[in-house]
């Protein structure tokens, strides 16, 4: 670094990192994905449900597993809809007939 004031002010920096549990740490990586891996970190480094469900996806595409069954039918019960009684039968009809 340049002068001792730089690298006591780096110091007390990365200090108060470690304090919320922060580590700091090289990533090789192909340059065209500099800004998805840095917004990946700042994701992460985030607190909350959305920063679960981000480390939850990436562990599992990183650990190869197959997706859980009945992802679809989770989403359809979180719908806003649910519970609004909409009438979705529709009536029958015979049809038509057709010459050939």
């Amino acid at each position: 670094m340049g002068n001792a004031a730089q690298t006591r002010a780096m110091r007390n920096y990365r200090a108060r990192l470690t304090q919320r549990g922060f580590t700091r740490f090289e990533v090789m990586a192909m340059d065209s994905d500099r800004e998805l891996i840095r917004s990946l970190a700042k994701r992460l480094a985030e607190e909350g449900p959305e920063a679960e469900r981000v480390r939850a996806a990436v562990a599992r595409v990183v650990a190869g597993e197959p997706p859980k069954p009945g992802g679809i039918l989770s989403a359809l019960r979180g719908s806003p809809l649910v519970g609004a009684d909409l009438d979705l039968s529709r009536a029958h009809e015979e049809g038509r007939e057709v010459e050939l």
